[in-house]
């Protein structure tokens, strides 16, 4: 039986295996890693089957800027689950208990950049439709979505989704 929970400090060097793992790089790890260390505001869930992590998914503060005016909200990445448990329902299982303990703590919206197939299952729709669009240029449009968690959250939000420094250090090296 899976069961989720917040990461504890004996729990990052398996999961950051199971990003390497799950991502076949170690990309989406130092992310984790480096968000881990330098922004408190992070949610970070393990999906446990018999003692073991099989599944890890990390939300991180994401800003909406347009014209000096800014939105917080929580950004869903990366999300992962090792190879041999996947399909399994697992990510679903992440996804619905970290969007529940979000809107329980009165966040207003996730941004995710993802599966066009498999988010929407949830609530997310086109950032688009928001006027809302990606920081970084050439992301699909059906790929860049946001999730209301509060109603009317979005009601005078639009511009640019800016998701933390860490993503794009990583992504350099």
């Amino acid at each position: 039986m899976i069961t989720v929970r917040r990461e504890i400090s004996q729990d990052i060097p398996q999961i950051h295996e199971l990003n390497t793992k799950a991502f076949g790089q170690p990309t989406e790890a130092k992310i984790v890693d480096r968000l881990r260390k330098r922004c408190p505001d992070i949610l970070s869930l393990v999906a446990v089957d018999n003692r073991s992590i099989v599944g890890h998914l990390l939300f991180s503060p994401v800003i909406i800027e347009d014209a000096g005016a800014k939105s917080v909200g929580m950004g869903l990445a990366p999300m992962a689950v090792l190879p041999g448990h996947q399909r399994q329902g697992i990510g679903s299982i992440l996804v619905r208990k970290g969007l529940q303990l979000l809107g329980d703590r009165g966040c207003p919206y996730v941004i995710v950049l993802g599966h066009p197939e498999f988010y929407p299952r949830f609530g997310f729709e086109p950032a688009s439709k928001y006027g809302i669009a990606c920081q970084w240029p050439g992301v699909p449009d059906e790929a860049f979505m946001v999730l209301e968690l509060m109603h009317n959250a979005l009601a005078n939000t639009k511009g640019t989704a800016r998701y933390r420094d860490e993503f794009n250090e990583a992504m350099r090296g």
